[in-house]
């Protein structure tokens, strides 16, 4: 099971947007997924309310979590994203970083949000997780538009403080029309969002080590519905790391987007009250 945490203490910094988006990559990608939302303003749930009411689309769960109890994600599940609130500090931070494979932080161009990302990002480095490379972090730039001089500041910004910037995605209204309906840019045709889905190239291909053989794949581990990819060139970034793969065992033949299975945990039953008060085995990870 993979997990990926969207932080950023700065408010309206587009963690919600790039939420569901990773959720719906892996939903689309024949992936069971969990969409956990730690915000008090819940902003996923309400959009899984209208996913449900679109009609038939890729399933993604939601979670119940906060930021000082996780409960065991739902049986089954092989990809958990996480949506967290502004001003997450301290030890709801640690709690986050403790179970999370990878953290991503959405990074617009202003003084403001860029010095929120770096506060944000001194603090993840002193976790033994992130230093020890088992929690990767990485940027997204929001609301950039290549080839401008607001995203040229962005990536030196990324270059001074060596966090990797793996895309940057244009302010767009798709995104907003999408969200309405509970969708995002991988729910609907392509050819109605092909210029935004073409500066999604490099942040998909950053999810791809992620991925993990569905259920539903067929007998060569290619999933049914796989993972769409824009053609166009994606926009470049800084120092981007190749993040190492989840599990050691062989890839299928021909599938570029699927790697081994994880084998099948067998979770000893236990009463409510005593699934609150232990650990969840996966959230008992080496730091």
């Amino acid at each position: 099971m993979s997990v990926i945490a969207v932080v950023n203490r700065k408010g309206g910094s587009g963690k919600s947007t790039l939420a569901t988006h990773f959720a719906a990559v892996f939903a689309n990608a024949g992936a069971t997924v969990a969409l956990g939302d730690i915000d008090r303003q819940q902003s996923t749930r309400v959009w899984l309310r209208h996913r449900k009411e679109s009609g038939e689309l890729a399933r993604i769960l939601g979670w119940n979590v906060d930021a000082k109890t996780f409960v065991r994600e739902p049986v089954g599940i092989e990809h958990v994203v996480v949506d967290t609130p502004g001003g997450l500090t301290g030890l709801d931070l640690a709690r986050v970083v403790m179970y999370a494979d990878a953290v991503v932080m959405p990074v617009s161009n202003s003084l403001f949000d860029r010095t929120s990302a770096a506060d944000c990002l001194a603090e993840l480095r002193t976790m033994p997780r992130v230093q020890s490379g088992r929690c990767r972090v990485a940027a997204v730039g929001m609301r950039l538009d290549p080839h401008t001089e607001a995203m040229e500041r962005v990536r030196v910004w990324a270059a001074e403080h060596k966090l990797a910037l793996i895309g940057a995605l244009p302010q767009s209204g798709a995104y907003v029309r999408s969200a309405e309906r509970g969708l995002t840019l991988f729910d609907v045709p392509q050819t109605q969002v092909q210029d935004e889905l073409s500066h999604w190239k490099s942040l998909l291909q950053w999810l791809r080590p992620f991925l993990q053989p569905p259920a539903n794949a067929d007998p060569a581990g290619v999933a049914r519905a796989p993972v769409p990819v824009a053609a166009a060139p994606a926009v470049p970034v800084v120092d981007q790391p190749k993040p190492e793969t989840l599990s050691r065992g062989p890839r299928a033949a021909g599938s570029v987007l699927t790697q081994a299975p994880a084998p099948q945990r067998s979770d000893p039953p236990a009463s409510a009250s005593r699934l609150l008060d232990a650990v969840p085995r996966f959230l008992q990870r080496k730091p």
